[in-house]
C-alpha cells in the first residue's frame, strides 16, 4: 500500500514538473534580460498541493530536463549555458522557493495566508537571482533591482493568488482521490 503512495506521489511530483515544463518557455522577453513568465505560478502551484518535499522534487525535475537539453526555459531555451547565465540564479532560486513555500503553504491552507508564505518564497528567489544577475553582468544593486525585481512585483503577486485559489480548489479534490485509491487499495489487500 505505502509504495502505490509513494508512486502515486511521485507522478503528481512529475506531472506538476510537466506542467512547468509546458508553462515555463512561454515567456514575454524584457530590457535586461530577465522575462516575464508563468513558471512562478507552477512553482507556487506545486508547492501549495505537494507540500516541500514533492513541490521541490517537481522544481528540480524541471530544471535536470532543462538542463539535459529540453527546450524548456523561458523562450524555449536549455541548457547549462541558460541555467548558470545571467537569469540562471532565479531558476536556481526556484529550489528554496518551493521548499520555503511549500513548508509553510502546508501550515497555511487559508488564502491569505498561503499567499504570504508563497511571498516569502519569491523573497528568497528574487534575493538569489538578484545577486546572481550583479555578479554574472557586474551591475551595481540598485540597476538590478530596478530591471530584475521592480517590473515583477505585480505579476508575482497576481501569480500567487492565483496558484493560491487554485490550490484550494484543487486540494481537496487530489486528497479526496488520494484517499479513495487507498481505501480501495486497501479493500484490494482484505
Amino acid at each position: 500500500m505505502s509504495n502505490k503512495l509513494h508512486t502515486r506521489n511521485l507522478i503528481f511530483a512529475a506531472l506538476l514538473a510537466a506542467f512547468m515544463a509546458i508553462i515555463g518557455p512561454l515567456s514575454i522577453p524584457l530590457p535586461g534580460g530577465v522575462p516575464l513568465s508563468l513558471l512562478t505560478f507552477g512553482l507556487f502551484l506545486s508547492a501549495y498541493l505537494l507540500g516541500w518535499r514533492l513541490g521541490t522534487l517537481s522544481v528540480l525535475i524541471y530544471l535536470l530536463l532543462g538542463l539535459v537539453g529540453l527546450p524548456i526555459f523561458s523562450g524555449f531555451t536549455a541548457g547549462a549555458g541558460r541555467l548558470f547565465g545571467p537569469t540562471g540564479g532565479y531558476l536556481i532560486g526556484y529550489i528554496p522557493a518551493a521548499l520555503i513555500a511549500g513548508k509553510l503553504c502546508a501550515k497555511h491552507r487559508k488564502f491569505l495566508p498561503a499567499v504570504l508564505s508563497m511571498l516569502a518564497g519569491s523573497v528568497v528567489c528574487l534575493a538569489i537571482g538578484t545577486f546572481w544577475y550583479m555578479g554574472v553582468t557586474h551591475t551595481a544593486l540598485i540597476p538590478a533591482l530596478i530591471v530584475c525585481v521592480v517590473p515583477f512585483i505585480p505579476g508575482d503577486i497576481a501569480k500567487m493568488a492565483g496558484a493560491a485559489a487554485v490550490g484550494r480548489i484543487l486540494s481537496p479534490r487530489l486528497t479526496a482521490y488520494l484517499q479513495k485509491h487507498l481505501d480501495e487499495d486497501q479493500k484490494a489487500e482484505d
